[in-house]
């Protein structure tokens, strides 16, 4: 077995070599669709009376989009179904210039693959890793983008790039007071409360980064009379403090959020569309982390000496 020594100098690229730290971090995001803030103003869709529109309603009337980005819960299979839905929908219009993903690391993509590639060869070139995404799970939105000709990017942060990005304090002043508190608020119950208050700014920082990623990847691939997909936890698609604020002030974007059950109060303000899917079962994210580190919440608690 490796020393701890060796352990931590094979993962360089993240943060900080503390056990009960780590898995955290690279699990954190999937706990609670990327670490979702709440919204400070309630608000509710449809509050002026008239009916939502239905998606493809919504989405005909978008057609001057240069970026739609869809917000989901990554544990909601209803959300995924949506997105893949969105996905062929616009790529039978040619409407759809490329679809950019969370669930990839930015320098992953399919440009370049034929429209008759293998899942193998996607998973490859998109550099996918499924203990983090998987790939059952994304396989129909991004399999229907290839099968169509429409490229598919990975955006998210490179994990060789957390460390710097977790040292980087550009990021504080990013965003206005009110919203970079709420996100270091959600960056806690992300990570059920087992972080230590001194990990939450560093974490926040990650949270922006990737945020900064995907819009960066997004911005690239914009077209004439085309829209890129952003696929993403709906923490990261709100216009507040999201994927939106980083990108350039004249691109047409729309946002949309997936809600299982009833919406998140305030959602709506976020948002161009709100989408409405079932409910799911109760069920605490946090129980199993919780269970197997059980000295985590206890270190979290402490002040770090």
């Amino acid at each position: 077995m490796p020393t701890r020594s060796a352990r931590c100098s094979s993962r360089q690229a993240l943060p900080a070599c503390v056990p009960w730290l780590l898995p955290l971090i690279l699990a954190g995001a999937l706990l609670q669709g990327c670490a979702s803030p709440s919204v400070d103003t309630p608000t509710q869709p449809g509050a002026s009376g008239q009916a939502p529109l239905a998606w493809h309603e919504r989405l005909d009337q978008w057609q001057d989009a240069q970026a739609v980005l869809l917000g989901e819960k990554h544990d909601a299979p209803e959300h995924q179904r949506w997105e893949q839905d969105t996905v062929a929908w616009l790529a039978a219009r040619q409407r759809l210039a490329a679809v950019v993903v969370e669930m990839a690391d930015s320098g992953g993509a399919t440009a370049g693959l034929p429209a008759t590639a293998s899942a193998a060869q996607v998973r490859a070139a998109l550099r996918w890793d499924d203990q983090l995404w998987p790939w059952d799970r994304y396989a129909g939105v991004v399999m229907a983008a290839v099968a169509a000709g429409v490229p598919v990017y990975g955006g998210n942060l490179p994990r060789a790039q957390m460390r710097q990005a977790m040292q980087d304090s550009r990021y504080d002043q990013h965003l206005p007071a009110p919203a970079w508190q709420r996100q270091r608020q959600a960056i806690a119950q992300g990570h059920c409360g087992l972080l230590p208050e001194d990990k939450l700014t560093p974490m926040a920082r990650i949270q922006l980064a990737r945020d900064e990623s995907m819009a960066r990847t997004l911005q690239a691939h914009l077209q004439p009379g085309r829209s890129v997909l952003l696929v993403a936890g709906h923490g990261h698609v709100q216009r507040s403090l999201g994927v939106p604020t980083w990108l350039a002030a004249q691109t047409v974007q729309r946002q949309a959020i997936a809600q299982a059950g009833e919406p998140q109060p305030g959602i709506a303000q976020e948002a161009d569309h709100i989408e409405r899917t079932p409910a799911q079962a109760p069920h605490d994210p946090c129980a199993a982390l919780r269970a197997r580190w059980p000295g985590a919440a206890g270190a979290a608690s402490q002040p770090r000496r």
